[in-house]
């Protein structure tokens, strides 16, 4: 149980919400693990199954108060929604901000910032603990581009001028991807970025990261009421989760990239957890997908201090801090989105 920006975060995955003297019970059998006036609550997201009383969720149907269901690996179920919900509001103004690039720019050049900031925190962390094991050199000229490319981003106020910033600087970053690979390097190298479809087993990790990162991101964006298919950078095509794509922009290196390269050098994924594919793709074959969630989850489940809010969390928990804060951002509480910057 985690209380943060007034949304209670309810982690147990057996736990069972009920409603007490106005105040959130929220047991596991008859043990009572907590619990939360009902008055300080904005939000109440659970991870779990077995969900919460009928009269707790008329409460928050009747408060306005957002109560959102989602599976333990974060996949969103549904929302308790009052007769007048709030998110209409939010929604709206949300679809307004899309459709005008001028304001639109400035939430997607923080999304960008904030990516390239951390793909250079990957590169800063890599030149400080493996200085015998990677080129230094050439890991501080990258360094170097990416900090000015974050202040070239600062000033951008076209939308597609922001894009070809974005595509240099990650064209830079995974150039030296292959380098932070430093065990097993006979079966997994890196030769470039190749999307649809994955082409070799970093690739293919890295695919099946970002998919499970976009899902958590969308899942975050539905439970404080933001429509996940409409965003600021990514263009609006049917069935595209644009908004969820530009949110994980930020933590793809600093979260999947650096997930992946970990699982490699530990050696915790192996080369018999792929399929090669006739056509040259690869995949994850059952067991190396059962492996990478187990690990997934494990990562989900590590305490981070998060550098806005100064509060400790865990790493799981991130894509919905960043999606209030977002929501936040839309409605007006804060002048400008604080994307998540680790270092």
């Amino acid at each position: 149980m985690r209380r943060l920006l007034n949304t209670l975060f309810v982690l147990t995955e057996d736990a069972y919400l009920a409603l007490e003297n106005e105040n959130i019970v929220v047991k596991n059998g008859e043990a009572v693990l907590g619990r939360v006036p009902l008055l300080t609550v904005e939000n109440i997201v659970y991870f779990g199954y077995k969900g919460a009383s009928p009269f707790l969720m008329g409460e928050c149907a009747k408060r306005g108060i957002g109560l959102c269901f989602l599976s333990t690996h974060g996949r969103f179920l549904a929302r308790v929604c009052g007769e007048n919900p709030g998110n209409v509001l939010l929604r709206k103004k949300q679809y307004r901000l899309s459709e005008d690039e001028g304001k639109s720019v400035v939430f997607a050049r923080n999304f960008i910032a904030g990516k390239i900031f951390n793909a250079r925190t990957v590169l800063e962390r890599a030149r400080r603990d493996h200085p015998l094991n990677i080129d230094g050199e050439k890991f501080l000229l990258i360094s170097n581009d990416l900090k000015a490319a974050i202040k070239t981003v600062r000033k951008v106020t076209d939308v597609d001028e922001l894009r070809g910033i974005e595509g240099n600087a990650a064209s830079a970053y995974f150039s030296v991807l292959d380098d932070l690979i430093l065990q097993n390097k006979e079966q997994f190298t890196f030769a470039g970025r190749s999307k649809r479809p994955p082409i070799g087993k970093v690739n293919a990790l890295l695919s099946f990261a970002y998919t499970l990162l976009a899902h958590d991101c969308a899942s975050a964006l539905e439970s404080v009421g933001l429509d996940a298919y409409v965003g600021f950078m990514h263009t609006d095509r049917p069935g595209r989760i644009s908004l969820a794509l530009d949110l994980m922009e930020e933590l793809r290196a600093i979260y999947a990239d650096r997930f992946v390269v970990t699982l490699i050098n530990n050696r915790i994924v192996k080369s018999n957890d792929f399929d090669d594919k006739e056509n040259g793709v690869t995949l994850l074959n059952d067991k190396g997908r059962k492996r990478f969630l187990q690990e997934w989850q494990d990562k989900k489940r590590e305490a981070i201090v998060h550098p806005f809010l100064e509060e400790k969390i865990a790493w799981g928990l991130v894509p919905y801090v960043q999606a209030l804060l977002l929501a936040r951002t839309i409605r007006g509480d804060l002048d400008e989105y604080p994307a998540f910057l680790w270092k």
